[in-house]
């Protein structure tokens, strides 16, 4: 029952992930946006504990570039959205630990964990045992499909994408595209589907205008491996 009396409105808690140091109050790896001041402040903590409700794809324009973001959804004593780049080591990290929960009803504890140069992981635990759960990594994860299963265990429904973007603006960190892991994603799907480098040369085109892969920008090689998953999933040799 709701507490009557003066309150701070229900807004969403927005934590960016990134990577970075202060020298004197240590490594903070995500951040806090502040929707009244258009800030962002260090969160000293580095695990949030709650009960994950929703994944969300969101497309953000940020300097004239399309970035895609995972937003993870979490219900705790407010609601909180840990907002990151689709291809970085955090988001797949996440995704390999989130796809070993088969029971999203008892609260997760989501934590960031530094790695080398400015790389951040996350660390996945139970809440009731505070027990790892741990995942093999795999470079050629179907990321798609780990996403659409862990929606479909929660019972997600479809909504608007922008579901959650009325407030929060897109910020740019160093947990960046990883564009070496991306181009061996879509190597690995060539090979797995038998598609002949002159054809993928020709969808490259067509969708971009482009003869080569190294043209495109970290965020137009994500669009087009995505692209390029539907279009070999439909491919016949």
């Amino acid at each position: 029952m709701i507490k009557l009396g003066l309150c701070n409105p229900p807004e969403l808690i927005y934590l960016y992930v990134k990577s970075g140091e202060d020298a004197n109050l240590g490594a903070y790896l995500w951040h806090r946006y502040i929707i009244e001041t258009e800030t962002t402040i260090p969160v000293q903590e580095r695990g949030l504990a709650g009960n994950l409700i929703a994944l969300k794809l969101t497309s953000k324009t940020f300097k004239g570039k399309e970035n895609m973001k995972l937003d993870i959804v979490v219900q705790a004593d407010k609601p909180y959205v840990i907002r990151t780049g689709i291809e970085t080591n955090f988001a797949k990290t996440f995704l390999l630990c989130a796809s070993q929960v088969q029971d999203f009803s008892n609260p997760l504890i989501i934590s960031v964990a530094p790695g080398k140069e400015n790389v951040v992981f996350c660390r996945l635990y139970d809440g009731l045992t505070e027990q790892r759960i741990k995942a093999e990594w795999n470079n050629n994860a179907d990321w798609a499909s780990i996403i659409a299963t862990v929606q479909q265990k929660l019972g997600q429904r479809d909504e608007p994408a922008d579901v959650f973007e009325k407030q929060a603006p897109d910020i740019e960190f160093n947990s960046s595209i990883d564009v070496e892991l991306v181009n061996q994603e879509i190597d690995h799907i060539m090979k797995t589907k038998q598609i002949d480098p002159q054809d993928a040369r020709q969808f490259l085109f067509q969708a971009y205008g482009v003869q080569s892969r190294k043209l495109l920008t970290p965020p137009q090689l994500l669009d087009f491996k995505e692209k390029f998953r539907i279009y070999a999933a439909k491919h016949v040799g």
